[in-house]
């Protein structure tokens, strides 16, 4: 049994790992500030002995003896790290700080929850980890995207400063169930105006693409990572079949049996036209490649969704 921290752990992918880590047979964490993060991701944990919850937000020390530490708090949707932005960077900045702290101490691996928009708005198509990307510094999402990349700087340079052991993972757009039906995000978007009889409101002219992975598939590639040995990234985990948001628009349509017509809207600045993972990587370091496709996974998604509401 291990004893791991999971920051972030009410959240989307917090809240399968900790599951998932439990049902491995270790003690969990789960440190969140519940900003984002959602006490109905974990309520089925909470009987369990070995599941603590600490309500705290990591942009302030924190002290604990753990094993591993899973790096996971961030805002992920625009809506909600564009709220407050400073308090996004710092998050990023201060959170990575903090929680490398304690595995520099405690000589501990820890692993860093990066994210495809490290990318920007790629002029490279599709993206592997050794492209540099296409990032503003100044735009609306940079709060997110540069706070992002300068965690990625902090974590190479306390293995090569002080020899910590870092695990570096880039998340491509990942979604399923505990996703949160207000986040902003296309899926969740999607899905609950579909399920709505609204119209879907696609940004753009519906052509820019992106790659779905569901989440089962990149919680396994996220713990095959932590216990990788020998490898820190960064290393793409998503899926590399690419739609256009009017293929996955469609599909929502045709799965939920909705009446939804689809209109469209303007791009927000700085919105990604192209993101689809290189996953070679992956496949020869962690043997790890999703193995759920888009129509099964949502699925899965929609049911919870309808539950939901």
């Amino acid at each position: 049994m291990k004893r791991i921290l999971v920051t972030g752990g009410a959240g989307f992918l917090g809240s399968h790992l900790c599951s998932r880590l439990l049902a491995e047979g270790n003690e969990v964490i789960c440190l969140d500030n519940f900003y984002t993060g959602r006490k109905k991701n974990i309520l089925h944990l909470m009987d369990s002995k070995y599941f603590e919850i600490v309500r705290h937000d990591i942009t302030h020390p924190y002290y604990a003896e753990v094993d591993q530490i899973y790096n996971l708090a961030c805002p992920a949707s625009p809506p909600h790290y564009q709220f407050d932005p400073v308090q996004t960077t710092k998050t990023s900045v201060l959170g990575s700080i903090n929680m490398l702290g304690i595995a520099k101490r405690l000589k501990i691996p820890i692993l860093q929850a990066s994210t495809s928009e490290v990318y920007g708005d790629p002029e490279v198509h599709p993206q592997d980890e050794s492209y540099r990307g296409n990032v503003s510094i100044t735009g609306p999402r940079a709060c997110y995207d540069s706070g992002k990349r300068c965690a990625e700087t902090l974590f190479y340079d306390y293995y090569r400063q002080y020899g910590t052991d870092i695990k570096v993972i880039r998340i491509f757009n990942t979604y399923g169930p505990h996703m949160n039906p207000s986040d902003g995000r296309v899926v969740s978007n999607f899905i609950m105006q579909a399920l709505r009889q609204e119209n879907i409101t696609v940004y753009g002219d519906g052509r820019q693409t992106r790659s779905f992975c569901y989440v089962r598939d990149l919680i396994d590639g996220m713990i095959k990572m932590m216990n990788s040995t020998g490898f820190i990234g960064p290393v793409n985990i998503g899926n590399p079949n690419e739609f256009t948001m009017i293929d996955l628009a469609k599909k929502i349509i045709e799965i939920t049996n909705s009446d939804s017509r689809i209109i469209f809207g303007p791009l927000p600045e700085d919105d990604p036209m192209q993101r689809q993972p290189v996953i070679t990587l992956a496949k020869e370091k962690l043997d790890w490649e999703p193995k759920v496709e888009l129509d099964e996974g949502l699925k899965y998604t929609i049911d919870y969704f309808k539950n939901y509401l």
